[in-house]
């Protein structure tokens, strides 16, 4: 069967300005706020769409609200938050220039880890930000935000350290920042994968990964406009005559 579009994402390879995707990232916001799909909504004082500019190069993607964020209605605004803001700034890549979501737009409870149920709820959100963000470089946090992103299991430990190419983006995974609570050490190692993700922007490999999608995509509608009806669409016109 056919895998029906995400209807809150523009139109794949659309050309799209900046205040139509502007009024897509509301819409999503405006649904996420009044989400009852998974059962964290029961629960939740306030969801947290996400927040950044919508030309933003960098998406980061944590893995669910906190209390904090449940409180204010905002990502990463607790102590895990301000060690990543330091981390970012320290790379030159401010949180001021980062579109910043989670996985999860609701706080499980007693921060719990998202449970795989939520975490397919939520996705079609997240898919239809980073199409209306269009960053060139995702970083995900945690290995709970690297597997709500891919869709599946990843092995964390072989996927950190790597630029991961998915659908035009280059997606750098590291540490949850709310592990340097636990352990000072992995500060260490955080800022290693952010480093990496500043290079791979900077670069401009990002660009050209970015870049050659689009390119890709146009060249597919144009062959399937040249090929015409398939083979299916054909039988089915004749037997509709």
């Amino acid at each position: 069967m056919k895998p029906r579009r995400n209807e809150l994402a523009p139109p794949s390879g659309a050309m799209v300005g900046p205040e139509e995707r502007r009024e897509i990232l509301e819409k999503i916001a405006t649904a996420v706020r009044g989400c009852t799909r998974c059962r964290l909504h029961a629960t939740r004082i306030h969801a947290v769409p996400g927040e950044g500019p919508i030309d933003a190069p960098v998406f980061v993607i944590g893995e669910a609200p906190g209390r904090d964020e449940d409180a204010s209605g905002r990502p990463f605004v607790g102590a895990a938050g301000k060690i990543f803001d330091k981390g970012l700034q320290a790379v030159g890549l401010p949180r001021e220039e980062t579109y910043i979501t989670n996985v999860v737009k609701c706080r499980p409870p007693a921060n719990r880890a998202p449970k795989a149920d939520e975490i397919a709820s939520c996705r079609p959100y997240l898919l239809a930000q980073i199409e209306a963000v269009r960053p060139k470089v995702a970083i995900t946090l945690g290995a709970t935000a690297l597997r709500g992103l891919l869709g599946h299991p990843v092995p964390f430990k072989e996927a950190r350290g790597q630029a991961i190419e998915l659908g035009g983006v280059l997606v750098v995974p590291t540490y949850h920042p709310a592990a340097v609570l636990y352990n000072r050490r992995l500060e260490v190692e955080i800022r290693r994968d952010l480093r990496l993700a500043a290079r791979v922007l900077i670069s401009g490999r990002a660009r050209h990964i970015a870049d050659r999608h689009r390119r890709d995509k146009r060249s597919h509608r144009v062959n399937a406009r040249r090929r015409g009806p398939s083979q299916g669409a054909k039988r089915s016109a004749r037997r509709s005559r």
